[in-house]
C-alpha cells in the first residue's frame, strides 16, 4: 500500500491558527512601539518649552502659563499637525496631553501624558517617558 506524503486539513488549519495568534502579538507589540515612537514630537517640543520658559524667567523674573507667550509652536489644542496639545503652569512645568481626537492622525485610542518639569525631570504616563 502506497501511503501520499503531505499535510491533513487538521495540520494546516493548526499552523493557520498559530500564525494567527502570533502576528495578533506582534501587531499589538508594532503599535505599542510606534506610539511610543510618536513621544518624539513631545519630548522636542517639551524641550524648546523648557528652553522658552527658562529664558523668559531670565528676562521678566517669572514663568507664564500661557503658552502663546513663549516663542515655540506648540498648539494649545488638538491639531491636524500635531499628536499633542500643550500646556504650562506658572511653576514652569509643561505638559504634552496625546490627543484622541482632533489630532494629526492617527489619533491615540487612550489618553496619555508626559510632562517635563524646570528642572528637566520627566514625568507623565508610564510607559511613554
Amino acid at each position: 500500500m502506497k501511503r501520499d506524503r503531505g499535510f491533513t486539513l487538521i495540520e494546516l488549519v493548526v499552523v493557520i491558527i498559530i500564525v494567527g495568534i502570533l502576528a495578533a502579538m506582534g501587531f499589538t507589540q508594532y503599535t505599542k512601539m510606534v506610539e511610543k515612537g510618536r513621544t518624539a514630537e513631545a519630548k522636542s517640543v517639551l524641550g524648546s518649552l523648557r528652553t522658552a520658559q527658562r529664558a523668559r524667567h531670565l528676562e521678566v523674573g517669572s514663568y507664564t502659563n500661557v503658552v502663546a507667550n513663549l516663542p515655540v509652536e506648540a498648539p494649545t489644542a488638538c491639531t491636524a499637525t500635531h499628536y499633542y496639545s500643550y500646556t504650562c503652569d506658572n511653576a514652569g512645568q509643561c505638559t504634552a496631553n496625546r490627543c484622541t481626537a482632533g489630532g494629526k492622525t492617527p489619533n491615540a485610542a487612550a489618553a496619555h501624558n508626559i510632562t517635563l518639569s524646570i528642572d528637566g525631570v520627566w514625568g507623565g504616563t508610564a510607559g511613554y517617558f
